[in-house]
């Protein structure tokens, strides 16, 4: 890979080419989120576009996507014919019903490979990840699709490492992304690694984003979760408060409290409701906390144990091993933003 690709001279500020990939019955959000996100990029406030974007298909025709819209595109061959050297910068493969049928379409695939070969990134959004298999450029590392994919995903390409739970995966210079707007969180990670931090906050706050999230997130919200078990909110102020004295001893006796129930009633309540023990609820909620900050702080992994209530750093390994089957030095350095202090 990379064989096209040339870096421009530092005093040049040409706009760096991103292309979207695209086939028939994408899903409309997988393209938009990201290509909004590389679209208005900056360095700084007073800079110009940090990229230009460019839509493709395999014929240049408009292409139908799951909703009522349809994408202009422009053929792929264009950037593979001769006398052609315009710099790829990354490359985006757009999730979808479609994509899992691109990835079965030989030609298709045999220009795609052409394309990733004159790119320096090549990237996925959900389901895109298919045809990064089928190009073979996932063999022997790391990726992940929506969680719903993951297991046909591993099935059809046995060489990969599919991981089914954080929402973004960079491995070398391949990036793969869960379901629709994890394409929004790779895409400012992208940002960050491009021009820097400070002008990845800047987009996530013009998109009006919460936070830039680190791809240790996981696709699955413990809170949603939580939420669709208890669809009546019956617990929700319960865990809310967990939340807020995760520092502290919790006792079962203290959360009935909570609840205004007896012991008893309250364990048997908030079990057959939650699908889950109190204790292993309180080991969930501390974990969640515990990977935001391994991914987004510099705090030592000690601090972080006492932070969230785990009281010594052997305790916070067993609970991650049985929540998430790593350990936190791990997965901070899978995941972590920052340099941990000694």
């Amino acid at each position: 890979m990379n064989t096209f690709y040339a870096k421009p001279p530092e005093h040049e500020s040409e706009p760096l080419n991103i292309l979207f990939v695209v086939y028939p019955n994408i899903v409309l959000l997988d393209l938009v989120g990201p290509l909004q996100v590389f679209t208005h990029a900056r360095k700084t406030p007073l800079s110009g576009p940090a990229y230009k974007t460019h839509v493709v298909s395999f014929d240049g025709n408009s292409t139908s996507t799951n909703t009522i819209l349809l994408i202009d595109s422009e053929p792929m061959e264009d950037w593979l014919v001769e006398g052609n050297h315009k710099p790829i910068h990354t490359l985006v493969a757009i999730g979808g019903d479609g994509a899992v049928a691109a990835a079965k379409d030989q030609p298709f695939i045999d220009q795609f490979i052409q394309l990733a070969d004159r790119s320096k990134r090549v990237c996925s959004v959900c389901s895109g990840a298919f045809v990064l298999a089928a190009a073979r450029l996932l063999d022997g590392r790391r990726a992940v699709t929506h969680w719903e994919d993951c297991d046909h995903l591993a099935e059809q390409f046995p060489a990969i490492n599919v991981e089914v739970d954080p929402i973004y995966i960079k491995d070398g210079n391949i990036w793969t992304s869960a379901g629709i707007t994890a394409g929004i969180d790779m895409a400012l990670a992208i940002i960050e690694e491009d021009l820097g931090r400070s002008a990845a906050i800047k987009m996530a706050r013009s998109l009006v984003t919460p936070m830039v999230r680190s791809g240790g997130q996981s696709q699955f919200s413990a809170e949603l979760d939580r939420q669709a078990q208890d669809a009546e909110g019956r617990f929700t102020q319960l865990h809310l408060w967990i939340a807020e004295n995760i520092q502290q001893k919790i006792t079962v006796d203290q959360m009935a409290q909570e609840c205004g129930m007896s012991p008893r009633n309250f364990s048997r309540r908030y079990s057959e409701t939650m699908n889950t023990s109190p204790a292993k609820a309180i080991e969930a909620i501390r974990v969640d906390a515990a990977r935001e900050l391994l991914a987004t702080t510099e705090h030592n992994i000690k601090a972080i144990a006492a932070r969230c209530g785990f009281q010594d750093n052997e305790r916070m390994r067993r609970s991650f091993k049985r929540v998430i089957n790593v350990a936190p030095s791990e997965y901070r350095e899978r995941f972590g933003q920052m340099e941990s202090k000694v």
